[in-house]
């Protein structure tokens, strides 16, 4: 396993914001956290719409066609969120300056390159 392969696996193990923020808001989606959780039910619903396509034995590229959907649906709510954290929390953290900024902006081509990769 990379380093890499190893931080990426130690950052999945983690808490959802158990970073250095602390996990708690204001955080640069807060002021559309309604829409950005009516989004994740939407993919939820088509995540179990998989499931119940393949208990009812639908055709499979019918399934892939779906799953195609469902993947560009969560990609899409990934960038909204990387940009709400880039125009709020890198944003205040290059404000502020010092090493905080350094590590935000680390943290933000991390989370980029997590994107990049799936």
């Amino acid at each position: 396993m990379t380093t890499t392969e190893a931080h990426d696996a130690d950052d999945a193990q983690q808490a959802p914001g158990a970073h250095a923020h602390g996990g708690h808001g204001p955080h640069g989606y807060s002021k559309n956290k309604a829409d950005h959780l009516k989004r994740l039910r939407r993919i939820e619903g088509q995540a179990r719409g998989l499931q119940r396509m393949v208990e009812e034995d639908v055709y499979c590229i019918d399934i892939l066609t779906q799953v195609s959907a469902t993947t560009k649906a969560l990609q899409s709510f990934a960038l909204a969120l990387l940009q709400e954290h880039l125009g709020h929390c890198v944003a205040e953290a290059i404000e502020e300056g010092g090493p905080a900024m350094d590590e935000k902006v680390t943290e933000a081509m991390a989370a980029i390159s997590r994107l990049l990769r799936s």
